[in-house]
């Protein structure tokens, strides 16, 4: 059966949406349209692309995530240097291996640009800091002056998975001068609301895949002290925008995956922990299916 799908952003947490997709494919589920934000945004680009569950487990078993960590080279004193990245970079990584390594994937798929695929087919959201307005790759390029056909869907991804201070922002030219881009999930960590337009009937079920509690049952923020008020206003500002769109009508079409306790950043993730979260996809989705109804 066709549907479209929508996967959230969470970082390294991305793994268990690979887990959840094994079990959505077992059922005999085939994804028509697909949209995500950060590491929501590469699965559904793999998925596009025509890779099985099977076929991304394998990439991400084989994959090295700390060679993503492309810090520049200096002859500063490293600890020292990470600041000065930050403050005139405005991130500790380039992001350029993140983009080297989805092209190379996507490539092996006959893709490149967004013209490889069939319009609407994939949908992944960025952030415009400069204008501050969200952004919908490829649809929103032509306010850029840029062709949607032509734009690279690796470089599409990068923009959507810059996370902020960690990551570099891409610097996207226009003629307006140059903007500003970081991930999307600054705004829009689970964009399920392009998939449901006010009085238009869908054509296929929508289902969502969400790296969190059920709105409803979401901890309260502790905050004590200036690093947890930090991370509260982070969480908040991520949140906010899908968190009131989604209601009650909205969840019983979203499989969503608790992920306490482990970091969006955790590059150095061991074998032991990206099976585990795999499997709470696994569990989170098989879980679902016993109840769905579509």
């Amino acid at each position: 059966m066709k549907i479209d799908g929508v996967f959230s952003g969470g970082g390294i947490k991305g793994f268990a949406l690979v887990g959840a997709y094994q079990e959505i494919e077992k059922r005999g589920f085939q994804f028509e349209r697909v949209a995500g934000t950060s590491a929501g945004s590469i699965v559904a680009a793999l998925i596009a692309a025509g890779y099985r569950s099977h076929e991304i487990d394998n990439l991400l078993v084989e994959l090295d995530l700390t060679k993503f960590l492309d810090a520049r080279k200096t002859i500063i004193p490293f600890p020292f240097a990470r600041w000065l990245f930050v403050y005139w970079k405005l991130g500790l990584y380039k992001g350029n291996e993140l983009e080297k390594w989805m092209g190379e994937k996507l490539a092996a798929k006959g893709l490149r640009t967004f013209s490889d695929l069939p319009p609407q087919t994939l949908r992944v959201i960025a952030s415009d800091l400069s204008n501050g307005q969200l952004v919908v790759l490829p649809d929103d390029l032509v306010k850029y002056g840029i062709s949607p056909g032509s734009f690279s869907i690796a470089k599409a991804i990068r923009m959507s998975c810059s996370i902020p201070y960690f990551f570099e922002p891409v610097k996207l030219k226009s003629m307006d001068g140059t903007n500003v881009i970081v991930d999307g999930g600054v705004l829009s960590n689970f964009p399920m609301w392009l998939f449901d337009r006010e009085n238009v009937q869908k054509l296929r079920p929508v289902l969502g895949i969400k790296l969190s509690q059920n709105e409803h049952e979401h901890e309260k923020h502790k905050i004590k002290n200036a690093i947890q008020l930090f991370g509260a206003l982070f969480e908040t500002m991520k949140d906010a925008h899908d968190s009131r769109y989604i209601s009650r009508r909205h969840e019983r079409n979203i499989i969503f995956i608790p992920t306490d306790g482990i970091m969006a950043t955790e590059f150095h993730l061991t074998e032991e922990k990206k099976q585990e979260l795999l499997d709470l996809g696994r569990g989170a989705a098989e879980k679902f299916f016993k109840s769905w109804c579509y």
